[in-house]
């Protein structure tokens, strides 16, 4: 009797199954599932095989299943009722009949599809460990170390027990990162595929501007200043909307910090992406006029119906508040949900041009009788001081 012969497979597994965390039945029968397979590929072709491992004894059966028939049509699978009757008289039609495979037909195709077994099992131990440990984590944001780049500028980074995968979409453009790197990333996707588990970060998506925040900033953390809304071109340009709900706290002063600390924090972890900050309100006009800053505008108009607003821009701010490549304007379309139409219109500079400009544009239609008030109040929003005329020509400042 070979060495072979003498193992005892069930005992084997079971040592296994306890020193590696993996359940002892499930391991059996993957063990008799890849032992049927491979002896049915390589000795029996085309029969049925079943494989029977008793986890107390030990004892293994490798079985050859037949039905039985009144005529056979297939010599693998079926057997006649005449040559059944012969080895068992009280078989009948329909019955499956067993037949026991020679030990020593099996025992070397038995050691390898264990050790196949074993390996695919541990496989599949690990890849399941990885999942359990992050699928829970989705939506966060954890800390990464860049192991390595592959042909497609696909980043790989690691973050424990796993691997997560940083796609160009998800970067940020123009960040190059190094192998040995320790990057924070949104585990944006965890789910299982047919390879193992794939878990998709980013370091573009806005919710990691969202948790930089929290982390830097005191008064978000605690809920005192509540991050309403964030429009993000990763890399470039964001604008985050905050509100205070308490009045004794500037909401932007705080995000900014003692000579703008704290949000220099969240823009170095981010590769120096500018980040304005600007005041929500509960009055969309003011919240559009808020998130085209820093362009001055003149007056709005909101369709909420449709989730538009035109916005009138006198010609030396229409570029300021379009921005480089309109990126200005679609940003602040993204952080406030609408759809924002500049319109340049002719600059006025006093009171009587700008009542007139009101007067006509309620004539046309656009706005009620009061809009005549706003428009004064527009031009000198965030105005500190009122330029007033003295007779000889000069002029002084009121505060």
């Amino acid at each position: 009797m070979t060495q072979a012969e003498n193992i005892n497979f069930a005992e084997a597994l079971r040592e296994v199954a306890q020193a590696r965390n993996i359940n002892e039945l499930q391991l059996i029968e993957a063990f008799e599932q890849s032992l049927a397979q491979a002896y049915n590929r390589n000795v029996e072709p085309d029969k049925r095989v079943e494989v029977h491992l008793d986890p107390e004894s030990g004892d293994l059966e490798v079985l050859i299943v037949r039905e039985v028939v009144e005529k056979v049509e297939d010599e693998n699978v079926q057997i006649s009722l005449a040559d059944a009757l012969e080895l068992d008289p009280e078989v009948e039609i329909g019955m499956e009949m067993e037949f026991p495979v020679e030990r020593e037909k099996f025992t070397r195709i038995a050691l390898q599809a264990a050790k196949q077994t074993l390996t695919q099992k541990m496989r599949e131990t690990e890849r399941n460990i990885v999942f359990n440990e992050y699928k829970d984590k989705e939506g966060q944001v954890i800390n990464a170390t860049v192991v390595r780049m592959d042909n497609k500028q696909n980043y790989f980074v690691e973050l424990g027990a796993g691997e997560a995968i940083l796609p160009p979409r998800e970067q940020i453009p123009g960040e190059r990162l190094l192998n040995g790197n320790r990057v924070k990333v949104y585990l944006k996707e965890v789910r299982k595929t047919p390879k193992g588990p794939t878990i998709l970060a980013s370091r573009a998506d806005e919710r990691l501007l969202d948790y930089l925040l929290r982390q830097e900033i005191p008064e978000v953390a605690n809920g005192i200043v509540e991050v309403k809304a964030i429009a993000r071109e990763a890399g470039q340009r964001s604008k985050v909307a905050v509100y205070s709900h308490n009045s004794n706290v500037d909401p932007i002063g705080a995000c900014i910090g003692h000579r703008g600390n704290r949000i220099q924090a969240v823009t170095g972890e981010l590769g120096r992406e500018r980040v304005d900050v600007i005041l929500w309100d509960s009055n969309l006009r003011e919240f559009i006029r808020n998130a085209l800053s820093p362009a001055k505008v003149g007056l709005i108009e909101v369709n909420s119906d449709r989730s538009e607003a035109t916005v009138t821009v006198t010609p030396d701010q229409l570029s300021l508040a379009i921005g480089k490549g309109g990126q200005n304007v679609r940003l602040a379309a993204k952080l406030t949900g609408f759809k924002i139409d500049l319109r340049e219109t002719q600059a006025v500079s006093d009171l009587d041009a700008a009542m007139q400009q009101a007067l006509q544009d309620e004539s046309g239609g656009r706005e009620t009788s009061s809009s005549a008030k706003s428009a004064f109040d527009a031009l000198f929003k965030d105005s500190k001081s009122v330029a007033v005329a003295n007779p000889d020509g000069s002029s002084n400042v009121e505060d």
